[in-house]
């Protein structure tokens, strides 16, 4: 399996990352791939994909939630590590109108922008969006470029909002562990859809699966959200994983990771 949006980057794993690494290879992770926030979470993803380099992978972008009134300098530094090294993706970006919409504008700029960057660089997008839907929408639709592929990640949208995004080639839906929540509508989304598009992912150290809510995510949980997803299409976990897998690899251009079922 490849855990394709994971932070565990972050300090709440300083104490404990390589077990934390043992733990989702002893699981069956074998990838784990790592979204930018913004300059200052720069240093810990590239030092943890350095430690762990067959494993971690790094993206690099600015997290809507960081947009503000100075988003042109965090974009000039996201831009220059774009320039400097390859990174398996641009995330993740996009639009977070639950908390604050102060700096909207600013965070459909910063969206547009990067988009435009994923384009030109052949680079998949992972989309962050959280009450945001339909202003995601409309910038894609303003800047839609053919180029473009990527991830809505930890998506919860409604069954319109993700045949919206499946309509665009080259795009897919993230799931993790919400979709093991009691009052969860995913999965009545997503049997609407079908498998044949979705990504695994754990958003760790957040969003948990059952039994795990209310402790920290980490990449070996997602085997719950896999045996989930089976549950809801009827299907053995293993056709989940290989489709799950080949997704992953087609996006962030990871073929040359060789599939093995390890199934538990």
């Amino acid at each position: 399996m490849i855990d394709t949006h994971s932070h565990i980057y972050l300090d709440a794993f300083d104490a404990d990352r390589s077990e934390i690494i043992k733990n989702a290879l002893d699981c069956g992770i074998q990838k784990v791939l790592l979204p930018n926030i913004d300059s200052s979470s720069i240093d810990a993803m590239l030092a943890t994909e350095a430690e762990f380099p067959n494993i971690c992978h790094a993206m690099m972008g600015l997290h809507p939630t960081s947009v503000n009134h100075s988003y042109k300098d965090e974009l000039a530094i996201v831009e220059k590590h774009l320039e400097k090294r390859p990174f398996c993706g641009i995330g993740e970006i996009g639009m977070d109108l639950y908390w604050d919409k102060t700096h909207l504008n600013e965070q459909k700029e910063a969206l547009a922008i990067q988009l435009k960057w994923a384009a030109e660089m052949n680079l998949p997008v992972v989309i962050h969006t959280r009450e945001a839907f339909k202003e995601i929408f409309d910038v894609f639709h303003k800047v839609y470029d053919p180029r473009l592929k990527g991830v809505f990640h930890s998506f919860s949208g409604t069954t319109d909002d993700a045949r919206h995004i499946l309509q665009m080639p080259g795009f897919y839906l993230g799931i993790n562990g919400t979709v093991t929540y009691k009052k969860s509508t995913l999965p009545d989304v997503l049997r609407a859809v079908g498998y044949e598009k979705l990504l695994l992912e754990t958003d760790a150290p957040y969003l948990p699966p059952v039994p795990f809510r209310g402790k920290r995510n980490e990449p070996a949980y997602m085997v719950n959200t896999r045996n989930r997803l089976a549950e809801i299409f009827n299907v053995t976990p293993q056709v989940i994983e290989e489709a799950t897998v080949e997704n992953a690899k087609q996006l962030f251009n990871l073929k040359q990771l060789k599939y093995q079922s390890v199934t538990k």
